[in-house]
């Protein structure tokens, strides 16, 4: 196990975004993750999210970074070339994706999921989990821009439906469909 990283403290809420690397994503997307960025740091709020510096992830914490907000990004060190560590903000490295991921959660008080690939879906999968299991009672926010979680959303219905998970696992996470939408719902979340 290695030793616990140096971060420095905040006393405000911290809002984790898990959200999509890639530079190819519709500029949409793109936009939206910069506003909510912008709108995080406007609010006091530090943004957690996984040190990259493209995609969504890159568009999130610059636009922060820009107004003012406080970053804490958190990578494994073989994801550095590949994501290309944003480096202006405050960065930890970690020896795997499990390391990232727990940090993530600790140094977090809510989760937004926004779009993304298959290692955001991980996330929201294992977060909802955890959920599911009482290890977190931490507010989970899906940002459904355009309809963008709907068939996960559905999924979950329907694992509901059959049985699978209690109808009360409905109310562990929120929807918004826009980015004001989340800075509002954020906005409930602090100090609660």
């Amino acid at each position: 196990m290695s030793a616990a990283p140096d971060i420095t403290p905040f006393q405000g809420q911290s809002v984790c975004v898990f959200c999509g690397s890639s530079d190819t994503a519709h500029p949409a997307y793109l936009q939206a993750a910069a506003e909510l960025g912008e709108g995080l740091a406007r609010a006091g709020d530090r943004l957690v999210y996984g040190g990259g510096g493209v995609g969504l992830m890159g568009a999130a914490a610059r636009a922060a970074h820009a107004a003012g907000g406080r970053v804490l990004g958190i990578m494994p060190g073989f994801l550095r070339s590949r994501e290309r560590l944003f480096d202006e903000v405050e960065t930890v490295v970690v020896t795997s994706m499990h390391e990232r991921k727990q940090l993530m959660y600790d140094q977090s008080d809510v989760f937004v999921v926004a779009p993304g690939g298959i290692g955001t879906l991980e996330e929201a999968i294992e977060l909802l989990s955890w959920k599911r299991l009482d290890l977190h009672a931490k507010p989970v926010i899906f940002l459904n821009q355009n309809g963008f979680w709907n068939d996960l959303l559905a999924m979950i219905r329907h694992n509901v439906d059959e049985g699978m998970t209690p109808p009360s696992f409905l109310s562990a996470y929120d929807v918004a469909d826009t980015v004001e939408d989340t800075l509002r719902q954020l906005a409930a979340t602090r100090g609660a």
